[in-house]
């Protein structure tokens, strides 16, 4: 087994259990930390889970170590309440984990972010993703890997009206979409997990945007 280590953020959200689920499950990694905000039904003998206070990350800059590092953290402007509290979650958090696990070494960061992300979008949501793509970039990360999804399916373990219905949606126009329109089709949120660990084990130098069609190939076996 690799001596490799992992670390996951927000592995109690829909792409996160998953992520989670598959790096226990390959040989690559000899350890893997969780950093979540409650405790996770999830016990495995190279998972440690620890439960830390996001707003006061720099105090467990110990815990931030390892080779590389999943960034599964993302909420909707509903659930968090306000703007402000979106963006401390979807920006703030994980800007502050790429940027004190790289100076505790790490060497390679993948992003779930958003199909659309951009920092000059006039939509709050994609442009807080842009924003965060951006200051990731900065960072210089030796290898960075960003996942742009589009709509994600899965059971996520509560009712979403919206997203209900975009699915019942999905299922009549996604076949539809074909050619340049097929990053737009809805992706399961296994396939987006799949895809960050393949890239992962792959390691690219650079700085590398995927798009929700690449990430299903990918996940699905494509070079």
């Amino acid at each position: 087994m690799s001596q490799r280590t992992a670390l996951i953020v927000g592995a109690t959200g829909l792409v996160g259990r998953n992520c989670l689920e598959i790096l226990l499950a390959t040989g690559r990694y000899s350890g893997v930390t969780a950093l979540a905000r409650r405790e996770l039904p999830v016990k495995h003998p190279r998972l440690i889970v620890h439960v830390i206070d996001f707003d006061r990350l720099e105090e467990s800059r110990a815990l931030l170590k390892a080779d590389d590092i999943f960034c599964c953290l993302g909420t909707t402007i509903k659930a968090a309440g306000s703007r402000e509290a979106f963006r401390k979650v979807d920006y703030s958090y994980p800007l502050d984990v790429a940027r004190i696990s790289r100076e505790e070494g790490a060497g390679q960061f993948l992003l779930v972010s958003s199909s659309g992300a951009s920092a000059t979008s006039s939509i709050f949501y994609s442009r807080v993703k842009g924003e965060l793509e951006e200051a990731i970039r900065a960072l210089r990360y030796p290898s960075a890997g960003i996942f742009r999804p589009s709509l994600i399916l899965g059971d996520r373990g509560e009712f979403r009206l919206g997203e209900k219905i975009a699915t019942a949606i999905m299922k009549v126009v996604g076949p539809l979409l074909v050619g340049s329109l097929r990053k737009y089709r809805g992706i399961q949120a296994r396939d987006i997990a799949r895809s960050m660990v393949a890239i992962a084990e792959r390691n690219l130098p650079g700085f590398t945007i995927y798009e929700s069609d690449r990430i299903a190939a990918i996940a699905h076996g494509e070079k």
